[in-house]
């Protein structure tokens, strides 16, 4: 099998690139038939993902270090490309509604799923890891929708983007605390608040400091050197601030869109941003396609596992719905946010695959858990499609003017 053979040491080289070719193949594929269906590219990724997964095709397995590592790198410059196009200050003008999309869109789903579980008559602890599982959207998924309808700079997106980074930061919180609860360890109020400092600090003091350095010193790097050097040193910088907030206790994800942020108000981002996305369209469909293959369909036939997978479903899309409309003094389209933040992706899956590990969740309630994943995955691309109408944006080519781009 081409599992065994990209797993095995010896000889390996072969065996993952076929896989890799695979991957890249069903990826464009599939990605371009759900666009000829009128849905975002990335929904016919995940479905790549699943249909090359361990489940069905047997062709990709996520568990595979070597994959993880791409995919890693993929969402990095996902999140990367997602800052430099994001506008800060645009950001940071619908700051108050992000905060409490993201503060309410954390605290209703965990709520809503412990009761849930509670209800299905499960223990506290596995009903406390499946609520946490419902809390953090997933920001990789959610931002690649946007960027795929070209609504990036909607004042929607833009609190979807803000609120999605900041429960984010709030759902690596809450793992820091569940995990801690898990294996038995305390949790005190100094090491909460720690952990949120660091977080939320991290990002202030790297987009501070980025906007302070990156102007300069790229300024004689374009002077120097060749332009076509900008984007991988750009990139670079991303991967070590990456590096930097995980070591600060942050997540690598959100290093990358502090860098990306960073650069985006200087004269170069347009250069910068043409080079990287030439390097996500390797590295981004493979992020897609594993997170694809980690669903495993095999465990929808259990009746047990169908009724609290229905139920975790259900609450983890009412829980951000309801989110959405929490800014009721926003006045753009309330429902657009609130689907924007239902994806729950590779993060709802590593608190599942915590759980599992921990021996707190069984294989059913894992696999419920992972069906909400899964369906909450899946749900919001074509949802976002419809509420928010055909594609729209500015596509430019490297050789020529830059055209306006509205597709059905």
């Amino acid at each position: 099998m081409l599992i065994a053979a990209a797993a095995a040491p010896t000889d390996a080289v072969p065996a993952v690139l076929l896989v890799l070719a695979v991957i890249l193949i069903a990826a464009k594929l599939v990605g371009e038939l759900a666009e000829r269906i009128g849905q975002p590219a990335v929904l016919g990724e995940l479905t790549a993902g699943v249909l090359l997964g361990p489940s069905l095709l047997a062709i990709v397995d996520p568990s595979l270090p070597w994959l993880h590592l791409f995919a890693e790198i993929g969402v990095i410059v996902l999140l990367f490309q997602i800052g430099l196009a994001t506008d800060l200050r645009r950001m940071l003008s619908v700051g108050g509604a992000a905060f409490t999309v993201a503060v309410v869109g954390v605290a209703v789903p965990f709520a809503l799923g412990y009761a849930v579980c509670r209800l299905m008559g499960l223990p506290d602890l596995e009903s406390v890891v499946a609520g946490a599982a419902l809390t953090a959207t997933s920001v990789g998924i959610t931002a690649r929708v946007l960027s795929d309808l070209g609504r990036l700079d909607d004042p929607e997106s833009q609190v979807v983007l803000g609120a999605a980074v900041i429960d984010d930061v709030i759902g690596l919180l809450i793992l820091a605390v569940v995990s801690r609860v898990v294996v038995g360890g305390t949790v005190s109020a100094g090491s909460i608040a720690g952990t949120t400092a660091a977080a939320f600090g991290f990002v202030i003091g790297a987009v501070i400091v980025g906007r302070l350095l990156v102007p300069p010193v790229f300024g004689l790097l374009a002077r120097i050197g060749r332009p076509e050097s900008l984007a991988p040193m750009a990139l670079a910088v991303g991967l070590l601030v990456a590096v930097l907030a995980h070591a600060a206790g942050s997540a690598l994800i959100i290093g990358a869109f502090a860098a990306g942020l960073a650069f985006q108000p200087t004269v170069h981002a347009p250069a910068i941003e043409r080079g990287v996305t030439r390097l996500g369209h390797f590295f981004v469909p493979v992020f897609f396609v594993a997170v694809g293959a980690a669903v495993d369909v095999r465990t929808l036939g259990n009746a047990r596992v169908l009724a609290v997978g229905g139920l975790l479903i259900l609450v983890a899309v009412a829980g951000k719905v309801v989110a959405g409309f929490a800014p009721v003094w926003f006045r753009g389209r309330k429902l657009v946010i609130g689907v924007g933040m239902i994806p729950r992706g590779e993060v709802g899956l590593i608190f599942a695959q915590m759980g599992l590990a921990a021996g707190v969740l069984d294989p059913g309630l894992f696999a419920a858990v992972t069906a909400m994943v899964m369906v909450s995955t899946f749900i919001a691309p074509p949802l976002l499609k419809v509420l928010l109408g055909p594609r729209r944006g500015v596509r430019s080519d490297p050789g020529g003017p830059a055209e306006l781009v509205t597709e059905a």
